[in-house]
């Protein structure tokens, strides 16, 4: 076997992983969903990773990543001036309401990544808006090109031309904001250590899955009416 074989042999027996990037948890304001049943759906639908991306809040993602079986990224899902950006890799939590520019600062100085979710849902009052985006299109690193809760394929696809036009890599996440979600989108991908190899697994991943149905959206409504009657 000469060496360009056996170089392909050895590529081609990598063990790939299921990561879906964009779950809640109950740390989440609008999911009820708890650690264990995290963990629990995750190895159900044969994930090998995930991302936690609770809405301003990232203690969830940080206890998770030290209890989970699997490669947990830290991330968090930030409400900016202008809609939602993400953070994934993140060691503490940037607070809201920060301009998309001062965002993306906070994210780069804890050398995460930022990762735009479900930029184009004509739905989504909490998307990021075009001025916004544009602002800071310069240091972005993935675009979400498969969001499962987007209600209109359209969307997702306007993201992955988006995407390909800026030479982006694409992710995909579930979105999940309940246990039964977890895994309805993802990238599946080679494994990584830490931000550059994720990013360089990424660009040579393949989008999986597919969209989950419009009623999984009263799952967050039944979560926000549960927390506020709690409290």
């Amino acid at each position: 076997m000469s060496a360009v074989q056996a170089a392909n042999r050895a590529h081609s027996d990598i063990q790939r992983l299921k990561v879906d990037l964009h779950i809640h948890t109950c740390y989440s304001p609008d999911s009820l969903v708890s650690l264990p049943e995290v963990i629990a759906a995750a190895l159900r639908r044969g994930l090998g990773a995930l991302a936690v991306l609770d809405h301003n809040a990232i203690g969830g993602a940080l206890a998770l990543s030290d209890v989970a079986p699997f490669p947990v990224i830290v991330g968090e899902e930030i409400y900016t001036t202008e809609g939602e950006i993400a953070g994934l890799f993140l060691q503490a939590l940037i607070p809201p309401g920060l301009t998309p520019a001062h965002t993306v600062v906070r994210i780069k100085e804890q050398g995460g990544l930022v990762y735009i979710p479900h930029p184009f849902d004509r739905y989504r009052h909490a998307a990021l808006s075009k001025a916004g985006l544009l602002a800071i299109l310069e240091h972005i690193d993935v675009i979400e090109v498969l969001n499962a809760r987007t209600i209109f394929p359209a969307d997702n696809e306007r993201a992955k031309r988006f995407a390909q036009i800026h030479g982006f890599p694409g992710g995909a996440g579930s979105d999940a904001h309940s246990a039964s979600e977890i895994g309805q989108a993802y990238v599946e991908m080679e494994p990584f250590t830490d931000k550059d190899s994720f990013l360089r697994s990424l660009s040579g991943g393949q989008v999986g899955g597919g969209m989950s149905s419009p009623h999984v959206h009263l799952f967050s409504t039944w979560a926000k009416i549960r927390k506020r009657w709690r409290s």
